[in-house]
C-alpha cells in the first residue's frame, strides 16, 4: 500500500477491524519509511451485472429501479420499507451469486414475483399484472386461481 504522505510502497498493518456495517475492513497502517499512520478500507470487489432487456438492449443493473417497482406494487399495503429492502437485497445477492454477468429482465421479474408472493398477495398480483402485461380480467383471474391453488 502506497503511503499518502511520502509515496513509499511498503507499510505494516497496526490494527484491523470490521466497520459498523460489517461490509468493509478498516486497516490502520504505518509507513515503513516516514512512520506516519494512515487508514485504508478493504471491500469486496463486485463485478457489475448487466441487464438484458426485452428489446435486447443492455444496461447496468440498478437496484433502485427494482426497489421502486416493488415499492409501487406494495403501495397502500402492510409491507414495510424494511421488508422491501430485504427482498431487493436478497434478489440482488442471488443475481450476484449466479455465474451469469448478464441477467434478463425475465429472470429479475420472476425473482421479484417470488419474493412478493411471500410478502403480500395483492402486491404480487399488482406486480405480475405489469410484468406479465395482463390484457384482460381473465388473465387476472388465472393468476389469482394459481395463488389459491398454491395455498391448498
Amino acid at each position: 500500500m502506497k503511503c499518502p504522505y511520502c509515496g513509499f510502497e511498503e507499510s505494516k498493518v497496526i490494527d484491523s477491524r470490521p466497520t459498523e456495517e460489517g461490509e468493509k475492513i478498516r486497516r490502520r497502517r504505518e509507513c515503513l519509511e516516514c512512520t506516519k499512520r494512515f487508514t485504508t478500507y478493504e471491500i469486496i470487489e463486485s463485478l457489475p451485472l448487466v441487464v438484458v432487456k426485452k428489446d435486447k438492449s443492455r444496461e447496468v443493473f440498478d437496484r433502485n429501479k427494482l426497489f421502486n417497482s416493488i415499492l409501487r406494487a406494495c403501495e397502500k399495503r402492510t409491507v414495510s420499507v424494511d421488508q422491501i429492502e430485504k427482498a431487493v437485497t436478497e434478489i440482488e445477492t442471488s443475481l450476484q451469486n449466479s455465474l451469469d454477468r448478464e441477467i434478463t429482465t425475465t429472470k429479475i421479474g420472476e425473482l421479484a414475483m417470488e419474493k412478493l408472493r411471500n410478502l403480500d398477495e395483492v402486491a404480487y398480483v399488482r406486480f405480475a399484472s405489469v410484468y406479465r402485461q395482463f390484457r384482460d380480467v381473465s388473465s387476472f383471474m388465472e393468476e389469482i386461481e394459481k395463488i389459491i391453488k398454491s395455498k391448498n
